[in-house]
């Protein structure tokens, strides 16, 4: 077989590295990937070749502690394809593939299912995205992807261990980022590290406030500029002067609080002093007038217009809202249609349905990558939330 970067070979030439320097050669199957930044093609076409890679792969007995220091890499020279689907050299590495893999299945999600969201139609680049770097939510919205730093990949693969640890004692039950994967792709010789987590909020229903509490109201009010944006992150401050509250059952109350209680003495544990309980709301009441409004616009607008006899209603866009024929959030659909303000809690595994009314809250505790969670009205969070993360900063700060 030709080496790699011969321009005589017809195929693309995949050169696979393991700790171990062994080398083997695949041939590319002709599939187009294809994303307005090559980025995300390398991304998408690197995923598809991971998770067909390990699914082949017998799932370990157990991890051992190479497993948290591994990785894979593929390097691909005169690909099958031209530029418009993927840029002609790239390489990809995915770190510590066996954890990451134990992760998902103890999260609850197929590796075929992850792989779908991810591969099936490009990741979508969030507008309202602040700080440096991608963020990404699959087009499905049930995975967020962020771009972060080398130093950041050194601190994840540091914290790793007892991260794992720590999903397995709670069993998966945690209000903390689920990190599912960590990529590296490079092209053109620039290396770009992304991580890959749940969603924290719903893949269907829509935050109509969001909140990011700390627990303090020392320079915790959101900028004039912040609240000019169409979905602007509150502070504590914010969330004081609006009296703003969450009702909760004391069951779904004493849920949430054994898993902060749990989250947090975790976080203390690895001194980790910068997380914060992200909350997003979902107005179901808002929704029905907005759809109520809309279909008297619409019954308005359609008296001088003559609608066809057996006229065909056009399939949904695929990733459009409980459309998704594939991926995570694909399976439930057929089987179970959602009302307003309803979740499936194998998806939405943040939501909490709210004591009064039919409003499903999200909440979360995040730490260094931060994400949103997902509450909604009628409003009414524990006052106690906020001086139960505000101990818990003073400890961190005098364990320190």
């Amino acid at each position: 077989m030709a080496s790699p970067g011969a321009s005589s070979s017809p195929l693309s030439i995949l050169a696979p590295k393991t700790k171990t320097k062994k080398k083997h050669f695949v041939q590319q199957k002709v599939e187009v990937f294809r994303a307005s930044d090559p980025i995300l093609s390398v991304l998408m076409w690197g995923v598809n070749h991971s998770i067909n890679d390990l699914v082949q792969v017998p799932v370990p007995v157990m991890l051992l502690p190479d497993d948290f220091k591994a990785n894979t890499k593929i390097k691909v020279n005169n690909h099958l394809f031209n530029k418009e689907n993927l840029p002609g050299h790239f390489k990809f590495k995915e770190y510590c593939p066996q954890v990451f893999r134990n992760l998902r299945e103890r999260f609850g999600i197929e590796d075929l299912d992850y792989q779908a969201s991810l591969a099936r139609s490009p990741p979508v680049k969030d507008g309202d995205g602040h700080g440096v770097g991608l963020l990404l939510t699959s087009y499905d919205r049930t995975l967020k992807l962020k771009q972060i730093s080398s130093e950041e990949v050194e601190d994840m693969h540091n914290i790793l261990s007892e991260y794992h640890q720590h999903i397995v004692t709670c069993h998966g039950s945690t209000l903390l980022p689920q990190f599912l994967a960590m990529y590296r792709v490079t092209v053109e010789s620039e290396d770009t590290y992304l991580i890959v987590m749940r969603n924290m909020f719903s893949h269907r229903l829509n935050v109509h406030r969001k909140y990011d509490l700390k627990g303090s109201l020392v320079s915790r009010e959101a900028s004039l500029k912040e609240k000019e944006k169409e979905l602007p992150t509150y502070k504590d401050v914010d969330f004081r002067n609006n009296m703003q509250k969450v009702y909760v059952s004391e069951e779904e109350k004493e849920r949430i609080m054994d898993k902060l209680n749990r989250d947090v003495e975790f976080l203390v544990h690895l001194r980790i002093m910068d997380y914060s309980l992200l909350l997003g709301i979902h107005d179901v009441g808002r929704v029905e007038e907005e759809e109520m409004e809309e279909e008297s616009y619409d019954d308005y607008d359609s008296e001088d217009e003559e609608e066809e006899e057996n006229s065909l209603t056009p399939a949904p866009a695929v990733g459009s809202y409980g459309t998704s024929p594939e991926g995570i959030a694909g399976y439930m659909n057929s089987f179970k249609p959602l009302g307003p303000g309803e979740f499936d809690p194998y998806v939405d595994v943040y939501a909490i349905q709210s004591a009064v009314g039919d409003h499903p809250i999200v909440m979360n505790v995040s730490g260094r990558y931060r994400q949103a969670g997902t509450v909604s009205q009628p409003v009414e969070i524990m006052n106690q939330l906020a001086s139960f993360l505000w101990m818990y900063t003073k400890m961190s700060i005098e364990k320190r």
